[in-house]
Order: structure tokens, then sequence, then C-alpha cells
């Protein structure tokens, strides 16, 4: 495991959070709230990536010089459908002037690989190399959906160290299979859990992220 490009994002906001979303007792309300101050954390230290320029501002009392994030990139928020939609409400209020981009996948049980049902990315991406994005998904388990949703963007000549995986809780299993296929991809999450077990779920994880989130 390439530890170089993993950052795990542990204060104590994300702490305290974190055991709320493991919770069996919390309820979805309780986990979505949770999850969404959660996601804000991460967002903030994964958009450290984006280049800065000198721009002119006035403010009540005088002209000067500040920074801002360089208006001529193109900034994808890539969920993976479903769970990864936590994600959204957050990343539109950080970064607003990003593109959503829905990715759908689901996991088949029986072969724990990912099937495609939706795709909802440009077929084409002009400069790529100003291209900067976010893929999100709360949990990272095998790491096949991830691997594919990457491959989706860097098939399009963008930069692999433009894109980021956002994860809340990751197993070293999934971080070895992405970093197998994408060793220079940076993952940023919460939690490097212990294990996957037999069934491909995250050990000790927090269930279905999905039906944890969406009541179902």
């Amino acid at each position: 495991m390439n530890i170089k490009k993993i950052r795990v994002i542990n204060n104590p906001v994300v702490l305290q959070n974190l055991c709320t979303m493991r919770n069996k007792d919390t309820d979805s309300q309780g986990v979505r709230i949770a999850t969404r101050k959660i996601t804000r954390c991460l967002l903030y230290e994964a958009a450290q990536n984006l280049p800065l320029v000198d721009t002119k501002i006035t403010t009540p009392l005088t002209t000067f010089t500040a920074k801002t994030i360089d208006p001529d990139i193109n900034l994808i928020i890539s969920p993976i459908l479903r769970a990864g939609l936590i994600f959204t409400d957050e990343a539109i209020d950080i970064l607003p002037q990003a593109c959503i981009r829905h990715i759908g996948m689901y996991r088949d049980e029986k072969t724990l690989k990912p099937v495609w049902y939706y795709n909802k990315v440009p077929m084409e991406a002009q400069n790529p190399e100003k291209f900067y994005v976010y893929i999100t998904d709360p949990m990272l388990a095998t790491g096949n959906s991830l691997i594919e949703a990457i491959r989706l963007y860097a098939d399009k000549g963008i930069p692999v160290e433009n894109i980021k995986c956002i994860c809340i809780i990751a197993a070293p299993e999934g971080i070895e299979n992405i970093q197998k296929y994408f060793p220079e991809i940076e993952i940023i999450t919460a939690a490097i859990d212990e294990k996957l077990n037999d069934k491909g779920y995250i050990v000790p994880g927090m269930g279905d992220a999905g039906d944890r989130i969406f009541n179902t």
C-alpha cells in the first residue's frame, strides 16, 4: 500500500461523526447528517490541489490582489450512485462552479464486480490538463467500482494526478486494488478499516451505506 497517496482526515469533528455513522442504532436522518459533516471536511482537504490565480477585488476599504480558484479549470464532482449522492449537496455548496457528473454502477453480489447502468460523463474532454475530478463514494470496499470510474476519466486524457477518490471509510483490500491499476491516484478518506468480510463488506464498517443513508 502506497501510504504517500492516502490522506486520512481524522480530526475530532470527523471522528465524532464517524462514531455516529457507524452506530447501528443511529437512524437514517442521523446517518445522513453525520455523513454530510464528514463529507464537508473531506472536500475541503481534496480542494487543496486546485490551482489558484491572482485577482483584484475591492473591499469597503481598499483594492488589493487576492487569490482565488482559477476560473478557467473544469471542476467535476462525480458521485457513484446511489450512496455517492450524499456528497452532492455539500459539494455544490463548497464548490458552486463544479459540474456534477453521476456514475451509475451496482455491485454484483456474486462476483463483487461493478455493473454499469448509468453514465453521465461527457464523451470528450477538451484541454484535459485543465480538468480536476473528484470521484465520491462513501465506502471503498473492493475498489472495483472506483477503478472503473477512474478509468472513465483517465481514458479521456485527464492526468491521474488531477483525479481524486473521496471515500468516508476504506478497506485495505480496496486501496491496494486501486493502487495496482492507478498507483499515482490520491485517496482521501476518514478511516481505513480492518478488512473485507467474505461478502465484500467492510469490517467494522457501517453496514450497507446506501441502505443506511436512504432508509431502504
